[in-house]
């Protein structure tokens, strides 16, 4: 019989009861026992769900992130955070956000860095390591979900990520080598895989997604070495992989000393069978067969006809699953009681996705007879899906072969457009401004909600948004910014909202997925070819800069980030789609440059989260990304200027690639990093200005004056100073006003003394 099981479940609850919770208690509105048992029952509720596998993943439920989760299981908690007071939570949030509930003081505890989780939009906070460091096995957290799993009836596979994956995931404070501390980390896995035995469990999911990556031999060497030392474990190990292929890692994994692998068969399908021949016969091979990446429908009969002769060949050697965990999908596609019926039924949440491996399971155990009613349904669905008028357009297709070389490329070369753009504007040097949104306040959230509800005209409507962003203009204005924002108040999500006003899109009401803590995003679904039907931001624009004469921001997002940031739709490539949304922001920014916006910012958040995992392949990445954002941003004159914004990613490597983009401003995040993306402007000669975040919005913490000057002078050591902008390294939707005014505040403050100064 084959063995079904999981590599992980959304943590957030069907209707983000964690992030209810968790915001909940970060204010002091309710315990940390009351937070308990709401992570207790959504555990609970998630073991429920998965019940019908053969093994349930345990573990993969975290308050916050399941990196600083392992930093903590294995005692690895910078000194910063050690050397202050308070339980062991404390230190917990203190890492993850820069604040514990308990604090009471606006000073700054440095967060953890942050960053993408390989090539996902779910963000990690970055282990670190320096000469002091050392590991402390501390597994409290993980027994106790095993324990409340078993005695709940769970048939519990704990998950962990590797000691390997663990080093490479994090980064080195000074000049400590992260392979040197690998022998004193092995010997606290093999306790905890002790501790894991005597509790009765028999299989542990041991994540190493670095396989799938291109690594160095010392990395390679270091993967025999784990093993090697954990041969002995008294558990199996199932070798977990997944977002990519092996290459030329695949005879390092299959030949490592564990008793199972599990590789992604929906991106690493053509290596399937050179596993299977090279796979020792006594090992269990596990393959991703579900997509956990997407929501579209398995083509059942179809993943049947291919792995078939799999299972004949193996049989009980055979273990499948989704292809990673299913953190980056919605909960429950039962929920859409909204959704357009025609393409709810091309869909599968988390939830369905077990239900489609069950139903592959029975087929390979009882033959397809025994679940043929169920293949003749989903055969159906995906049929109507190839055959629906809904999915291509024509005349996409004809603005498509329109396209030429010329619309990608400005009027004049980026010295002469700063000529120009430093005449009109007049800005002071170290101009400020920030990222674009301002705080989403419940009233704001209740406007809107009350509009999609029809409980409110659209006169109503637009009075009380019109009502918002002059609030937020006010504010701007007594806080003295020089480039201001309208605050994005009519503005759900930076991606949900533009979807809403393109064709060849559908949105869910419940489908949120985790990004951090307890940010959720709610992915669209891109479904069909993508037009513009009509200007999606100019009137909200125009409003907000007829309520001052300082120049007003044009806030759109780029089409990398909307590609990005959607389930996209899997009958085409992604460029393909990319460039159809590229023509549609390109239509907005000429129509923001009609109505008189002399400063529009694109972003691109998403940008590097896109690039593949291998080098080897992000210049064809690149090139189609790069492409796609000038074709949205260059069809203006040498007089509007063009900013772009990205935050929370490794952007060192492909500074090159972000210069071809040739926007006049860029906006970057650096705050919690400490400026250490500078290094690559000393490297590198970036060629036009620069805003490197200097204010870290994603924690409570309010930056002081002396913090900003102290990163404003670092950076000016690697930016000329007449290049440089001061800004947040985000936006600032997830803040509160007493958090927001202060803390610009102090920007500007720093701003000018740095004036006063040069």
């Amino acid at each position: 019989m084959v063995t079904t099981h999981n590599l992980g479940f959304p943590r957030i609850g069907p209707h983000r009861e964690l992030k209810h919770a968790l915001e909940s208690f970060w204010k002091g509105s309710s315990t940390a026992e009351a937070l308990e048992q709401v992570a207790a029952d959504l555990r609970q509720q998630n073991w429920q769900s998965q019940s019908h596998l053969n093994y349930t993943p345990v573990g993969d439920f975290s308050l916050y992130d399941h990196v600083l989760d392992m930093s903590v299981t294995l005692g690895n908690i910078p000194a910063r955070i050690h050397q202050l007071d308070g339980s062991e939570q404390d230190a917990y949030f203190r890492l993850a956000r820069g604040r514990s509930p308990s604090d009471t003081c606006q000073c700054c505890t440095a967060a953890g860095e942050m960053t993408k989780w390989l090539d996902t939009n779910y963000h990690y906070i970055v282990p670190e390591f320096d000469a002091q460091t050392t590991f402390r096995l501390n597994a409290a957290r993980l027994i106790k979900q095993v324990q409340e799993a078993i005695s709940q009836g769970v048939t519990a596979k704990p998950v962990i990520i590797g000691p390997v994956s663990y080093l490479w995931l994090g980064k080195s404070k000074d000049d400590t080598s992260r392979l040197a501390l690998l022998d004193q980390l092995l010997p606290v896995y093999s306790q905890l895989l002790n501790q894991l035995h005597e509790l009765g469990i028999k299989w542990v999911q041991i994540d190493e997604p670095a396989l799938v990556t291109e690594l160095e031999s010392g990395w390679r060497h270091a993967f025999h070495l784990a093993y090697h030392h954990l041969k002995s474990s008294p558990v199996s190990l199932l070798l977990t992989t997944y977002f990519g292929q092996l290459q030329e890692n695949l005879q390092l994994a299959c030949e490592l000393p564990v008793q199972g692998l599990h590789v992604d068969a929906i991106r690493a399908r053509d290596e399937v069978h050179k596993v299977i021949d090279w796979l020792p016969q006594h090992k269990v091979l596990s393959l991703g067969i579900i997509d956990g990446r997407n929501i579209w429908k398995n083509d059942l009969n179809r993943t049947l006809d291919w792995l078939e002769p799999i299972y004949a060949r193996l049989q009980k050697r055979l273990w499948i699953a989704p292809s990673c965990s299913l953190l980056h999908v919605p909960v429950d596609l039962a929920s859409e009681t909204k959704l357009d019926a025609e393409i709810t039924s091309w869909l599968s949440f988390a939830i369905q996705k077990l239900t489609e491996l069950d139903v592959i399971a029975q087929a390979l155990n009882h033959g397809r007879e025994s679940v043929a009613e169920t293949l003749n349904d989903n055969q159906q669905a995906i049929d109507r899906k190839h055959r629906s008028a809904r999915v291509h357009n024509p005349a996409v297709k004809q603005a498509l072969s329109n396209i030429n070389d010329s619309m990608s490329q400005r009027q004049s070369a980026y010295p002469e457009r700063a000529r120009i753009q430093k005449d009109l504007l007049n800005l002071p040097k170290f101009p400020t401004t920030t990222i674009g949104s301002f705080p989403q306040t419940q009233e704001i959230r209740q406007t809107r909600a009350l509009y999609k509800q029809g409980k409110l005209s659209e006169d109503d409507y637009r009075q009380r948004i019109k009502a918002e962003i002059k609030v937020c203009v006010d504010q701007q204005e007594q806080i003295n910014l020089d480039v201001l924002v309208h605050g994005e108040p009519e503005r759900n999500d930076m991606v949900e909202y533009f979807g809403e006003q393109l064709s060849g899109y559908a949105f869910s009401d419940f489908g949120w997925v985790q990004s951090y803590g307890s940010r959720c995003v709610k992915p669209p679904i891109i479904y069909g070819d993508i037009t513009r039907e009509k200007p999606m931001t100019v009137d909200w624009i125009k409003y907000a800069q007829s309520l001052t004469h300082k120049p007003m921001k044009g806030m759109l997002t780029g089409p990398v980030t909307i590609l990005n940031w959607s389930f996209v739709r899997d009958d085409q490539p992604r460029d393909l789609t990319c460039k159809q949304i590229a023509l549609a922001v390109r239509a907005e920014v000429q129509d923001l440059e009609t109505a008189g916006v002399g400063i529009i910012q694109i972003d691109e958040a998403a940008l590097r989260e896109g690039l593949p995992l291998r080098r080897g392949q992000w210049q064809t990445y690149l090139d189609w990304a790069i492409s796609a954002f000038c074709l949205s941003a260059n069809g203006v004159s040498d007089q509007t200027q063009i900013h772009t914004h990205m935050c929370y990613s490794e952007f060192n490597d492909i500074m090159p690639a972000i210069a071809k983009m040739d926007a006049d401003v860029i906006t970057i995040e650096t705050s919690r990093s400490d400026m250490e993306l500078l290094d690559a402007f000393d490297e590198f000669s970036y060629p036009n200005e620069i805003g490197p975040g200097v204010y870290d919005i994603h924690s409570p913490n309010i930056c002081s004056e002396d913090q900003v000057v102290d990163l404003l002078r670092k950076a000016a050591k690697s930016i000329p100073p007449e290049r440089l902008w001061v800004n947040p390294d985000c936006g600032l939707k997830t803040r509160s006003w007493d958090e927001v005014t202060p803390a610009l505040a102090n920007m500007v403050r720093a701003a000018k003394k740095l004036r006063a100064e040069s």
